[in-house]
């Protein structure tokens, strides 16, 4: 009996050592990536409070000035060192911009490429070869939990992957959660959630995959990490209690 019972803690301790494949790899089934099409049209969509640059340019550049933003007298395309964000145009509770010339332009809820080419049809009024270029200037994610570093990453290509993030910051440590991270968005002051899946090969069909400016994502701890903060702290101190346990039996029905 006692030989059985030790067998019995001996497994438990090493069964709840160990960590499966499907547990920590990364993109399993890749196999079914292949002739996948890849979402490259993506575009963050423009909310309330973002800060935009925007840029008009033509081959007279005089033609242009009225439609730049000056700050202490200088355009916003002159090249200086101010902060980025005192050089954009913040989108206002109602969605709209403050634009020179054209007065109120709305943003809130279009892309890049659709307020691009709204400026452009607007600005050729008055300056037919006008170009416009508009960049997001406060695109960022949070990143929380069991990831290589708690932090808020910055991104300046206005586009990035759950992949590229957690790349970005160390990647997911031992003790978090590859299966269930979870991300925070919040569109039009509505709050909505989403799961994403790193060990599978559909995390890139997950409508998560690309994240949004001000996405909150939480890699949550394995239980392993949760236990870890209560008394017992693992395996091997459930092990210690056992022995315990049965050295007192057999002590006291000697």
């Amino acid at each position: 009996m006692k030989y059985n019972l030790l067998v019995v803690l001996i497994g438990f301790f090493v069964l709840s050592s160990c960590s499966t494949r499907k547990e920590i790899v990364y993109f399993q089934g890749a196999e079914e990536l292949e002739n996948m099409k890849s979402l490259m049209k993506f575009e963050p969509v423009f909310e309330v409070n973002d800060i935009l640059h925007v840029k008009v340019s033509s081959l007279n550049e005089e033609v242009v000035a009225p439609f730049q933003m000056t700050t202490g007298g200088q355009s916003q395309g002159g090249g200086g060192q101010q902060n980025p964000s005192l050089m954009g145009y913040m989108v206002d509770v109602d969605g709209n911009i403050q634009f020179p010339v054209l007065g109120k332009v709305p943003a809130a809820g279009i892309s890049r490429s659709e307020l691009e080419a709204y400026l452009t049809k607007e600005i050729k009024s008055y300056v037919t070869d006008a170009v416009v270029a508009v960049r997001l200037l406060n695109f960022r994610v949070i990143v929380l939990g069991e990831a290589g570093s708690e932090t808020v990453v910055q991104v300046e290509n206005e586009r990035i992957s759950v992949p590229e993030l957690l790349a970005s910051v160390g990647g997911i440590n031992y003790d978090g959660l590859r299966d269930n991270i979870l991300v925070i968005r919040e569109v039009n002051g509505v709050r909505s959630i989403g799961r994403v899946d790193m060990t599978t090969a559909d995390v890139f069909s997950n409508p998560f995959y690309y994240l949004k400016q001000n996405d909150i994502v939480y890699v949550e701890p394995t239980l392993k990490k949760v236990k870890s903060a209560g008394w017992i702290t693992s395996p091997m101190g459930l092990v210690s209690i056992g022995t315990t346990i049965f050295s007192l039996i057999i002590l006291f029905t000697k």
